[in-house]
């Protein structure tokens, strides 16, 4: 188990979706999914998905990533976790919820995959950086 790779896998999700939820897709999100979005964040449950989340990412793809020696290993990990992870979110509430919208089932799962591809991959590669050796 790598701490640095744990911390980096962190960080770097952090960065990416913040700027992902704040800068890029909350009108995209607010427009599509309006009718659902609560008033205010329910804090308990969103810290704890980017807790499970970012540790999953971590324990699939980027600390494999790292004992490999390869950010790009990591990066195709997180690919694959990401698209999973996304998939049966979007997928679950596309087939379950009234007016939840394809165009949101797209984009969120292409976001996924590619959020915990980069996440993992810059990890690992900053571990490969500074940390390893």
């Amino acid at each position: 188990m790598s701490i640095p790779a744990l911390i980096a896998t962190f960080a770097v999700m952090a960065v990416f979706d913040g700027i992902w939820l704040t800068l890029v897709a909350r009108d995209f999100y607010r427009s599509n999914l309006g009718h659902l979005i609560a008033d205010s964040t329910n804090w308990a449950p969103a810290i704890a998905f980017y807790i499970i989340y970012t540790v999953g990412a971590w324990f699939f793809a980027t600390q494999p990533g790292v004992d490999d020696g390869s950010a790009l290993t990591a990066a195709w990990r997180g690919a694959a976790f990401g698209f999973v992870a996304y998939a049966t979110y979007d997928l679950t509430n596309h087939a379950t919820m009234r007016g939840w919208p394809t165009i949101v089932t797209i984009v969120d799962m292409a976001w996924g995959t590619f959020l915990t591809a980069a996440v993992a991959g810059i990890a690992a590669f900053i571990v490969l950086t500074f940390f390893a050796g």
